[in-house]
C-alpha cells in the first residue's frame, strides 16, 4: 500500500507502508523530529547556467549520472530537480531541496515505479498509480469521494493518486502544471506531481532549510514520525551520493 497525502490540516497518522528493498542502500536514520535537516547537494554543480540556474541539458546530464548511482529513475530525478528550481523563483524563502522531494518520492511510490509502473519520456506513469479505497477499513481512514472519481476512478471513496500520492481534494488545491501548455495538472505526471509536492511542502513548512521548517513540512505530508524519518533517511542518502559526483 502506498502512503497517503491528506492535507495541511488533516495529516495522515497511519504508519507508512513497507518499502521494497532498494538497489541503492539507504541507512535508516532515527532522527528525532525537529532536530536536524538532511544533507544538501547542488543540482548539476559547475554546469553551464542560463542566468541563475543550470541549463536544461545540464540538469538532464546530472540526473543521468546520479540515476546510475542511486537507482532513482533519471526521469524522476529531472522532475525533482526542476521542481526545486521552480520554487526557488516562486517561493525563494522556502529552501526546498530536490533531495527532500526524492525522499518523499521514495516512500510514496518508489519514485513512480510502485506496482510495476513505468515513467514515459513525457513524465506520464503507465499504468497510473492509484491507492487503495479510503473506506474506513482497519487502519484506513474513511474519506468519501470528493471528485466524482475523476482522478482516482472511484466515485464512492477517495484514493491517493500519482507518484506523490495526493488525495483528489488536496490535488485540487495544490496541483500545478509544470509546463505552460494549457492543460490541467496531472498527478500521474511526475513533473506535475513533483512541482505540486514542492508547493505543498513550502506552504506547510516555511523555511525547509531549518530543522523546524523541514519537519513541519514533512509531518504535514504524513503525521507519522516513522514516515518523517524514512523521508529524512532517503533525502540524506541521496544528497550524500550526489555530493560525491565529479
Amino acid at each position: 500500500m502506498v502512503a497517503v497525502v491528506i492535507g495541511l490540516d488533516e495529516p495522515d497518522d497511519r504508519p507508512p507502508p513497507p518499502m521494497a528493498v532498494p538497489d541503492f542502500p539507504v541507512p535508516e536514520l532515527e532522527v528525532p523530529p525537529g532536530s536536524a535537516v538532511p544533507h544538501g547537494a547542488a543540482i548539476a554543480p559547475g554546469a553551464a547556467h542560463d542566468a541563475t540556474r543550470p541549463t536544461t541539458a545540464a540538469v538532464r546530464d546530472w540526473a543521468t549520472t546520479l540515476a546510475e548511482k542511486t537507482q532513482i529513475p533519471q526521469r524522476s530525478l529531472v522532475a525533482y530537480a526542476e521542481a526545486e528550481l521552480a520554487v526557488r523563483t516562486s517561493a525563494p524563502a522556502c529552501g526546498l531541496s530536490w533531495a527532500t522531494l526524492a525522499g518523499v518520492g521514495r516512500v510514496e511510490s518508489h519514485h513512480g515505479r510502485y506496482g510495476g509502473s513505468d515513467i514515459g519520456a513525457d513524465g506520464r506513469l503507465t499504468p497510473p498509480i492509484i491507492g487503495i479505497p479510503l473506506d474506513g477499513s482497519p487502519g484506513v481512514r474513511a474519506i468519501p469521494d470528493t471528485d466524482g472519481g475523476r482522478l482516482d476512478g472511484d466515485s464512492r471513496w477517495d484514493r491517493a493518486v500519482g507518484a506523490m500520492q495526493f488525495l483528489p481534494a488536496t490535488w485540487q488545491r495544490w496541483g500545478a502544471r509544470a509546463i505552460a501548455d494549457g492543460r490541467p495538472p496531472d498527478p500521474q505526471n511526475v513533473d506535475d506531481a513533483a512541482l505540486s509536492a514542492a508547493r505543498y511542502l513550502c506552504a506547510s513548512g516555511g523555511d525547509l532549510s531549518t530543522a523546524e521548517g523541514w519537519w513541519r513540512a514533512v509531518m504535514a505530508y504524513n503525521g507519522s514520525v516513522t514516515y518523517g524519518q524514512n523521508v529524512f533517511s532517503g533525502a540524506d542518502a541521496y544528497a550524500k551520493a550526489a555530493a560525491q559526483l565529479r
